[in-house]
């Protein structure tokens, strides 16, 4: 019960957390959720919530850094592989071994060896926290994506050396080569496993859906464990490094998806909903355990008569400081190799604000904390491990101290800008649709089987056009609120010409009430999608599924013929009415100066019209059942792609609302046919 309580609160905190950011935006999320967890440490005398290093990397590390090793752009990652693998290791060495000299040179207290445990935790960085930062402070693409790639990278080895020091105070006994060798080891064992293991739970997959096993929620379940599995066989039985598993298991994963592996698009946005849900669970907990650890790693080194309070915090200054030089100089010494040797490639010349940029967003967070807090109590001789209590404030005030610098030093190093909501992101509107074609285009080559092709060559015809429509530059001005409101304003008036006609066909009795009723709810499902209706989502879907089932019993009764006739004939006064709206279009664009928005919306009257044509040429029912579904798959894979690239920073607020407005647009065309 009370672990239950516990959980409860943490995610209470969690939410509240996340609501009093949005109230006082220039402080990090992260900040706020450790401060929280300083208060419930303090507000609860007895709360104590300790969980094993090992348990740790587990729950947190290894799903958070599989996700990243997801996402993580290759390109990027591949171009940027020299000084991404710099800082992961040499700068890790670097930090290890410069900072215990330091932390032993200024408290001699702490034996060399425990100094280099605590600069060997201190090496890897945490993003989470900075990610929160570059949201609201223009901070350079490539800076954060080699903030990005390190800590894929750095954790492991953080952890190793801080592990062989720590090995190295219980035991007394220390060997280069050993380690050495067992630091390559883990590595490149780790990456291999993370290949292989990857591998393996695809291979599964496969095999699963080629035995008839495609249930959704089973798939996805089997995505989101991969991170956990991979990491137990990778650390527990051959004894590597889990974290460089994961990673490398991510990036196989997303690559195999990409190239050859066929996801049904519900399994997609199913598992993507579930992953938003872990990952900001996750984040947000990490940093609250940080909050409530700090109270106790600090009360017994404050309790210590022999240290004064001002002295410490001294230490934790001078930590940090030292730990971010070694990092400046380093980043800026490296930058400057690589102008040097790498001039055909037009490298940048290294400045100093980028160094600092650099330097400041390698904050210290989780992992440090994790790690500090696994040095045991006792020698292997018996004795107290030596100012162990130091060691855990020392790494708390450091991590706090990094936070702080990036949260108030980062402005003023990136020159105050400050990306304000409703500012350009990483890509523009039509960039941004076009990624949204493509993932729709990408969403059908999916689902293509021998069944259905017909239908996914057809609907990919129809988004290649699309996107053909983006690239030669003609939906560039729809960036513009404006052309939007007209585009949706003429639309309305072109559904108004149809349902006079339909009207005035009802008024001549050339059809009867009962389709006279649904095609006037065929219109109004219409309007409704064109107005932005948030209902309109929900009556859709119930629709699709309503007409599915009178599909099923109509198949079921002796007078289907009769309805499929029935059908036909609503098919053939919905494609007059559609024939009458466009030719008033047309007319009124010739006297029209500004026809971008005209030109739009006959456009797609012309696309409804050919498509209303080929159901009554080729008679295939069938395929168009197929359409309607696939339609509404790739929909839901549109709208997952738009809070993907909102999630990462592509987009802004604004440009969601706008793809969204595109989205919705695009359903309202597709919906004139649901007349059953």
């Amino acid at each position: 019960m009370d672990l239950l309580m516990t959980i409860i609160l943490l995610l209470s905190c969690l939410l509240i957390s996340n609501i009093t950011s949005h109230y006082i935006p220039f402080i990090p999320t992260a900040l706020i959720q450790i401060a929280f967890g300083v208060i419930i440490a303090l507000a609860f005398n007895d709360f104590s919530l300790e969980i094993e290093t090992e348990w740790f990397l587990l729950l947190f590390i290894a799903p958070l850094l599989y996700n990243d090793g997801r996402y993580f752009p290759r390109d990027e990652l591949w171009k940027m592989k020299a000084p991404i693998f710099g800082n992961a290791i040499v700068l890790v060495l670097l930090t290890t071994i410069g900072g215990g000299y330091f932390i032993h040179w200024m408290i001699a207290d702490i034996p060399l060896a425990a100094a280099f445990a605590l600069a060997a935790i201190l090496s890897p960085t945490d993003p989470v926290a900075v990610n929160g930062i570059a949201k609201r402070i223009h901070i350079p693409e490539k800076v954060l994506n080699l903030v990005r790639g390190e800590s894929l990278i750095n954790d492991a080895s953080g952890l190793v050396a801080f592990n062989y020091a720590v090995a190295a105070v219980v035991t007394g006994v220390f060997s280069l080569q050993k380690a050495t060798f067992d630091f390559m080891y883990m590595f490149i064992a780790g990456a291999v496993l993370g290949v292989l293991l990857s591998l393996i739970i695809i291979w599964i997959r496969f095999t699963l859906r080629r035995q008839g096993i495609n249930d959704v929620t089973f798939h996805s379940l089997l995505q989101i464990i991969a991170p956990f599995i991979i990491f137990i066989v990778t650390e527990e039985m051959l004894h590597a490094s889990g974290v460089i598993a994961v990673v490398v298991g991510g990036i196989i994963h997303t690559i195999v998806r990409e190239k050859t592996e066929i996801i049904m698009a519900e399994e997609q946005v199913l598992t993507e909903n579930i992953w938003s849900i872990i990952l900001f669970i996750l984040n947000g907990i990490v940093f609250l355990l940080l909050g409530l650890n700090i109270p106790s790693s600090m009360v017994e080194t404050v309790a210590n008569p022999n240290l004064g309070n001002w002295l410490i915090i001294g230490y934790v200054v001078a930590i940090g400081i030292v730990i971010l030089g070694i990092r400046f100089i380093w980043s800026y010494l490296f930058a400057y190799y690589e102008y040097r040797s790498l001039q055909v490639k037009k490298t940048e010349k290294p400045t100093i604000k980028t160094a600092l940029l650099i330097s400041l967003t390698g904050v210290r967070g989780a992992v440090t904390m994790a790690g500090i807090l696994s040095i045991p109590y006792y020698l292997e001789s018996g004795d107290l491990f030596p100012e162990r209590s130091l060691l855990l404030f020392l790494a708390a005030g450091v991590i706090l101290f990094t936070l702080l610098a990036a949260t108030f030093i980062l402005p003023l190093v990136s020159g105050g800008e400050v990306v304000e909501e409703g500012k350009e992101t990483g890509i523009n509107l039509p960039e941004a649709k076009k990624v949204l074609l493509l993932s729709a285009v990408a969403a059908l080559k999916q689902e293509l089987n021998e069944e259905n092709k017909t239908a996914v060559y057809q609907l990919i015809g129809e988004y290649k056009f699309r996107i053909q429509q983006i690239q030669q530059g003609l939906n560039q001005e729809e960036s513009n609120e404006r052309l939007q409101k007209n585009k949706v304003e003429l639309g309305l008036m072109a559904l108004k010409m149809e349902r006079k006609y339909i009207q005035e066909m009802f008024g001549n009795e050339k059809l009867d009430s009962g389709l006279y009723a649904k095609l006037e709810k065929s219109l109004n499902y219409r309007e409704e999608v064109l107005s932005n209706n948030l209902k309109s989502a929900t009556k859709y879907f119930i629709g699709i599924l309503t007409r599915g089932c009178k599909h099923l019993v109509g198949r079921l009764r002796k007078d289907y013929d009769r309805q499929k006739s029935h059908l036909a004939i609503g098919r053939g006064i919905q494609l007059k009415a559609m024939k009458y709206a466009l030719k008033n279009l047309e007319a009124y664009a010739k006297e029209q100066k500004e026809k971008e928005a005209f030109a739009a919306v006959i456009l797609d009257y012309k696309r409804m019209i050919n498509r209303m044509k080929l159901p009554t040429i080729k008679n295939n029912e069938r395929v168009e059942e197929q359409k309607e579904e696939l339609r509404i798959k790739v929909l839901d894979k549109e709208r997952s792609e738009i809070r993907r690239m909102y999630e990462i920073g592509d987009i802004n607020k604004d440009q969601v609302k706008e793809l969204r407005r595109f989205i919705n647009y695009m359903e309202s065309v597709t919906l004139f046919e649901h007349v059953e």
